[in-house]
Parts: structure tokens; sequence; C-alpha cells
């Protein structure tokens, strides 16, 4: 390890860093616009300047020089500083001084760094160039005049998402960054550009002249669009969430989000429940809470009680469910709402057990039955980190754009008894090989049969487990945890034939096998489940409750509460609490750290965040039928009822996936 001197001070750095990544090591802070730490080095702003020693008399971009022994750093001097301001000045001469309507403005690189590294004033007066704008879809707005060719765009979408997409035309003073075709960017990380732009080129357009930065109560909280469990933060201004942005968090999500996370939030607003709803002679009615808890009195289920949990659930929402199911007599109990009947006797099964960033480090990995790009986005780019590495892809099911080199092997399940020659051949002499099991093999019965296949090929080694199964919905591995699993599935609930059915925000349930059952709905919006519903008593989204999360790698995650829920809607846990007193029961709870106390004590897992412990890897048997025709999700942007009542997911499902065109006012 080198040992260099920054700013007289000696440090010692990793063999490799650069000058900027010593410097930063040292405790100084380097200006930089086109560097950032998970895209390639560019070198082209050169507002990183430092001086060197020994090397050319003359300020060098930190970000391109690999640090040596004996380098003497200096990042305070005159000639750094002249430099420095002499940059800032160039990048500003073609810059708009329109601070006061940018949408970046408050939290902008390039005001800030203006300010603390730029002169207090420009002696260029000539004509500032203007380029004209780029339609990058219903998602990113531009202003390209803006732009300084930092070029973190341009890196993000071949990098990271994986489609060349967006990138540079001409040279000079006329270079472009731009959309080749002047199309939409498609693929669905595409909206991270909007946080990597240093400058208001690129803003979010369903976000435009909403809010400024210092209006807004930040909160932490948990992304619930799919099974990942991204670090999430919550924006709201008064009762309203107005945007959602990554946070950092490397084992989970780096600092991406997909579209989908990012830009649902107008459906939290829309469609919403916000009043108890009871059904009369065939339809439904607006009623007040009393009106409500006597109609499910009324019901007198006794044992005859089932649950089914939604996929955007809490696990104190389901846990307060089970204790309320539990005190009637009741342990039918589901949380996979689709049909779904594999064996969750051992969650290591199904569980992905590589973990999210663990998944980088695989050199053979078979995918079966999985569409990674739209089930799980953030899963997408450790797979493309893994193969620029050297990993080899194979995967059992229909095909679909990877963005990266993959073998398809045909939607045959058979195939997993005998790998074709390559496929074997790569998983024999792989050091770390893996499996990832999607919800369209585990719908076909394919668990034991990559059980078997994981023993056959020792995806379990020393320090390294590779089996994974890739779920799809935010509160799966949380009720599974908590017993949400019958044998058959669903199935066993409708052979019950409950005289109340009770639907945590369940919304893709085939309501009609119910039809004898008095479905009490729990949710948030007007969706599929409430259409259904005989009673629906209106609660709270997950930005308006605090909440434990588990994700598909078995991490467990605490979000906390942004907002109030509109209306008379109220936290799930509290309507079930008192539910329970309607029916004459006690659930043991009264309050939320006693609910949260309870549940840790039930299950301890839930009681602590990190990834939690599920055990040995149990065996399989070999000999999967039957074969992947499609996969579940049709449509990405579509998949949840709070996207659903999203305007912005409508459009981006209308226009990125079904070929609609959509003018924009002037035309």
């Amino acid at each position: 390890m080198p040992k260099v001197t920054v700013d007289g001070v000696e440090i010692e750095v990793p063999q490799g860093a650069t000058v900027l990544q010593a410097c930063e090591l040292a405790g100084k802070e380097i200006p930089r616009f086109c560097y950032h730490e998970r895209l390639s080095i560019a070198g082209n702003c050169r507002m990183c300047l430092v001086e060197v020693k020994p090397g050319p008399p003359k300020p060098q971009a930190s970000c391109a020089l690999p640090t040596s022994e004996g380098q003497e750093i200096r990042t305070d001097s005159e000639m750094v500083k002249k430099a420095r301001e002499g940059v800032m000045e160039f990048l500003l001469i073609n810059h708009p001084l329109d601070c006061p309507i940018c949408d970046q403005g408050g939290e902008c690189d390039l005001q800030d760094q203006a300010v603390a590294y730029g002169r207090g004033h420009s002696r260029f007066h000539e004509a500032k160039r203007a380029v004209t704008e780029k339609y990058m879809g219903p998602l990113i707005n531009t202003v390209m005049t803006r732009c300084i060719q930092c070029t973190r765009c341009v890196r993000f979408s071949e990098e990271i998402a994986g489609v060349d997409e967006i990138g540079a035309l001409y040279r000079g003073e006329n270079m472009q960054i731009t959309t080749y075709l002047e199309r939409a960017a498609t693929h669905e990380m595409s909206a991270n550009v909007i946080d990597l732009c240093p400058v208001g080129a690129l803003t979010s357009r369903p976000y435009a002249f909403e809010a400024r930065p210092w209006e807004l109560k930040k909160t932490l909280s948990i992304d619930v669009s799919d099974a990942c469990g991204a670090n999430i933060r919550l924006d709201a201004r008064g009762r309203e969430v107005l945007r959602i942005l990554p946070r950092v968090n490397d084992d989970v999500n780096e600092e991406w989000i997909s579209d989908k996370a990012r830009f649902q939030v107008d459906g939290l607003t829309r469609r919403r429940l916000d009043k108890p709803w009871l059904r009369r002679d065939g339809k439904l009615v607006a009623a007040t809470w009393a009106e409500a808890f006597e109609a499910v009195s009324k019901i007198n289920p006794g044992k005859s009680v089932a649950v089914v949990a939604g996929d955007l659930v809490d696990c104190e929402t389901m846990f307060a469910a089970k204790a309320l199911a539990g005190a009637l007599g009741s342990s039918l109990l589901e949380g996979r709402q689709t049909g779904l009947d594999y064996d969750c006797s051992s969650l290591a099964a199904v569980n992905f057990n590589s973990g999210l960033a663990g998944i980088e480090d695989a050199d053979a990995i078979l995918i079966v039955g999985s569409q990674v790009r739209w089930e799980a986005p953030l899963v997408q780019t450790r797979l493309r980190k893994a193969v620029k590495c050297g990993a080899k892809v194979f995967v059992v099911g229909p095909e679909w754009e990877a963005t990266y080199p993959a073998s398809f092997l045909g939607t045959d399940l058979a195939v997993l008894d005998k790998l074709p020659k390559d496929a074997e051949a790569a998983f024999k002499a792989a050091q770390r090989p893996a499996l990832i099991l999607g919800g369209a093999g585990l719908g076909k019965g394919a668990l034991d049969a990559c059980l078997a296949l994981a023993a056959k090929y020792k995806l379990v080694r020393d320090g390294w487990n590779g089996f994974n199964v890739l779920h799809m919905a935010a509160a799966r591995m949380g009720g599974l945890m908590l017993g949400y699993a019958q044998k058959g599935g669903i199935a066993d609930l409708v052979k019950a034939k409950p005289k109340m059915l009770i639907s945590l925000g369940a919304d893709e349930v085939d309501y009609t096998r119910f039809a004898d059952s008095m479905i009490v709905y729990i949710g948030h919006h007007g969706d599929k489940g409430a259409h259904a519903a005989d009673v629906i008593l209106p609660a709270a989204a997950f930005s308006e409750k605090p909440g434990t999360y588990v994700n598909t790698e078995g991490r467990v995650q605490w979000a906390d509460k942004a907002v109030f829920a509109p209306g008379d809607a109220r936290e799930d846990w509290t309507i079930l609490r008192a539910m329970a007193d309607a029916l004459g029961v006690s659930v043991g709870f009264d309050s939320f750290e006693g609910l949260r106390a309870a549940m840790a004590k039930a299950v301890p897992a839930l009681g602590r965040e990190g990834l939690a412990d599920y055990g040995a890897l149990p065996k399989g048997k070999a000999g999967a039928k039957g074969s992947i025709e499609a996969y579940p999700i049709k449509d990405f942007y579509l998949t949840n009822p709070i996207a659903r009542a999203s305007v912005t997911m409508q459009r981006c499902s209308a226009e990125l996936l079904h070929g609609e065109t959509f003018a924009e006012a002037a035309e």
C-alpha cells in the first residue's frame, strides 16, 4: 500500500486508488462533476484539479490519476485555487442563469461549487449558446442548455442499466447529450439519471415545479414496489408525499431505485379509501366506523375465519391479523394471493441466500422462471456486474431482453435434470455457482428440482450459498416468517369455506371463489379487492404508518411514518385491534409498541434489523415436469394498487409498453 502526503499529512492508501480517493481518505473535499463512485472515470469536467509532485508543474485531474509511493498532493495551493476558478468560469460560459426557476435549485452541485470554488464575476460577455430540448419520455424533463457534458447519464445508461439509449452527438461547442433517435428512454431504471445530473439539465417531469427542497419533510422508508426492499426517502409537504428518492445502502440498492418505486408516488393520493363502506342490496354505501364494526360483529364467524395478506402490507399488520384469527380459533393464513403452494417448511429453501450484493460474486448463474428486469430491476444491475466479471448466465423460460449475454435453454423444466453441455461445464468449473428461481418456476413446481440441482453442483460451499429464490412481493418473506402459508396455498382457504375472509389489501385474489364468505377488506385503495368486499375498512398506505418489512434475501428493515392517512382511514393494526373488541376477543396488545414487542417475542428475527438466519438448505428430488410458457408480470408499471392509481405509471405503461403517443400542449 503506497504512502502519499496530502496537504502535509502522510497517509496510506489502497493499491490502485486514485489521487481523488486519497484526498477523500485524508478528509479533503474535492469538487467534481463528471466523477461518480459507481461509474467509470471520464475525466472531462476538470473540476477536481490538484497539484501533484513529482510531476509536471501544472494542475492535474485527480479523478484519473493513480497514486504512487511518495506523491506530494496539494489541494489548497494558489495554483489549484486559480485553476478551479478558471474551470468553473468556463463551465458557466454557456450555462443559463435561471436558478430561480430551475427545479434543481437548492440541491444543485453547480450552484454549491460555483459559490465554494468559483469567482464572484465572469469575464465572458459573448452570447450564450442554446440547445434544443430533447424528449426522454414521461419521466425525465430536459433543459439541455444547462448541460455541462459531464456524461454521467451516458455512462449510467451504458454501464448500470445496460441500454445504450443516451449518448453524445457532434463535437466541440456543438456537442449535445441526447437519446439518439429522439425517443423515450425505456429501461426500468432510467430516472436515476435525474439524481446523477449535477446541474438542472435532467429533472423529474412529474415533480416539475411542485416544491423546493427546503419546504419538504424527509422521512426514511422502504420501497414496497418489489421484494428487494430498496432504501428510500419520502419527501412530504403537509399531508402529501411529493417525491421518493433513493438512500444509499450498498447491501441492498446501492443508490438506485426503479422507475416504479420512484414515480408511483402520485398514486398515494388517488383512488384512496377514506371512509368505511358496507355492501347493502348489492351496492357499496358509505358508513361510519360504528356501523362497520357492528356489521362485522353480526357475522359472528366463530372459528370460521381466514386471512389473506396482500403484497404491500407490513409485518405488524400481518401479526395483528394472525393474533385476531388465533384468538377466534383459526390458523387459516395465506399470503400467496395468486395460488402458489410451494413448500415453506424450510425458509432457507425460499430465500435469496447469496444476498443481493453477493450475487455479484457468482461466476455461473442459472435463472429459472424469472424475468429479472421486471421482477427485480435492482437484481438485474447486480447480474450485469457479475457478467462484467466473467460470469456466464443461463435462463430457463421464454426469452427476454437481458442486457447482457445470456444463453436461453428453452421452456421445458426437464432441462433441470440434465443441463446442456456448455451449462454443465460452466457449473462444474465454477467456484461460486448460483441459481435464481423466480415466480414462474415456483408456480410450475420447480422448487424440488432446483434443490436437487443445488446439491448436484454444490451450490452451498464454505462461505457461499448460491441457492436463491426471487420473490416479487414486499410482504412475502415477512408473511412466510409469520406463517402466512397453507400447505395447499389459497386453495386450502377456499376448501375451508370460511364465514369471514379478512383481506389485508389483497388485490390479486380471485374473490369469486369466496362467494359464500363475508369479505372484510382492510386496504388503502379502491382496487380489485375493494370491489369484491362486503365491508371496506380504510387503512394506511406504507407511507402513512411505521412498519417492518423483510426483503427477498431475508433482510429485516424498518420504515417510518411520513404523513397521516386521509379522511377517516386508520393504521391497519388499530383497525384489527378494534375488530377484536367488536368480535369479543383479546389480541394481547393495545399500542404499536406493544404489538411490535409481541411480534418480536413470537418471531425474534423480526425484532432486529439485519439478515435473518433460516438455517441449512434442505434436499430436493429431481424430476421436474412441465414448461414455463410465460412470466407472472404482464405490465411492469401496473403491478400493485398504488401503481395502478398513479397517472404517471398509467402513462408509462401506455407510452413505453404499448406504443401510444402523447402530444404536448403546443402540438
